[in-house]
């Protein structure tokens, strides 16, 4: 294992604890460990999926596989939006017609259409021609839900890292599909907050959502799980805030959050937090 991080907690948002980490860093991730390491935080980065004995972690910054392998013999609760967020968010805010169903409806498709998992890399995320493209039944349960979505083509995209209900930082990723590093403009900002004002409560209190412009104007692209993702020019100690509270102990997580703590079984959010009820079967 290597360890880190000797300094002296400067950020109000830091606490005393322990950041693990994945056999192998993006340049972001290993950004963030320097940037906890400098508030104080230790940081361990694990060779392995395997948790050694006697390892006690607060908190992790790692895919969605490091963190099933871990997240539990830790007592580390990660938090992600339900699974069908995006498909149930209103139409003005997404563009596009998005649906969440069993890939085994998917298969019948028969026009291109975006494909992927909505909280892990399960099924690759791109465009397929049709239903059959798609991993078959010999290489994925059918029961498994997907988002399908129209094809579409963003001019600008931005990635979010949203914290109690306000946009905390975040970046330009692409123009025209291709990668391109800008800084977070004030009406992409002004977008989040509007996406926060209207469905903040069906999000968990730390998360990243991804937006962009489609056809003039702004829309939703996808939320991922803050302590999944990369933070491109955002803020390094903002980014952080969100990454702890997004993967934090689980005797500490917020009633609000505990239905949004991956793994838990139902991946919605509670309809009195203003979430529609729309599931396909």
């Amino acid at each position: 294992m290597r360890h880190g991080g000797d300094g002296h907690t400067t950020h109000e948002a830091a606490e005393a604890g322990l950041l693990l980490l994945p056999p192998r860093l993006t340049a972001s991730a290993a950004e963030l460990r320097d940037t906890a390491r400098r508030r104080g935080l230790r940081t361990v980065q694990l060779p392995t999926f395997t948790v050694p004995d006697g390892l006690r972690a607060t908190h992790l910054h790692a895919g969605p596989s490091f963190a099933d392998a871990v997240a539990g013999p830790l007592g580390i609760a990660p938090l992600e939006a339900p699974a069908r967020w995006l498909a149930d968010l209103p139409r003005d805010l997404v563009r596009r017609e998005i649906r969440a169903l069993p890939i085994r409806r998917a298969y019948a498709l028969r026009r291109p259409v975006f494909v992927k998992s909505p909280n892990d890399k399960g099924i690759r995320a791109m465009v397929y021609t049709d239903g059959s493209r798609l991993p078959g039944a010999d290489a994925v349960d059918p029961a498994t839900l997907v988002l399908v979505s129209d094809v579409v083509s963003f001019g600008v995209e931005y990635r979010l890292f949203l914290l109690d209900g306000a946009v905390r930082t975040g970046s330009r990723y692409a123009e025209d599909g291709r990668p391109s590093l800008g800084p977070l403009t004030p009406d992409a900002a002004a977008f989040g907050a509007e996406l926060l004002a209207r469905c903040g409560a069906a999000l968990p209190s730390a998360i990243v959502v991804d937006i962009g412009r489609l056809d003039g104007h702004w829309a939703v692209i996808e939320a991922n799980a803050a302590w999944a993702s990369g933070r491109y020019t955002s803020d390094p100690d903002l980014a952080l805030d969100t990454v702890l509270r997004a993967a934090g102990p689980a005797d500490r997580v917020a009633a609000r959050d505990l239905p949004f703590v991956r793994g838990t079984g139902t991946g919605r959010a509670p309809r009195e937090a203003g979430r529609p009820d729309r599931r396909l079967p």
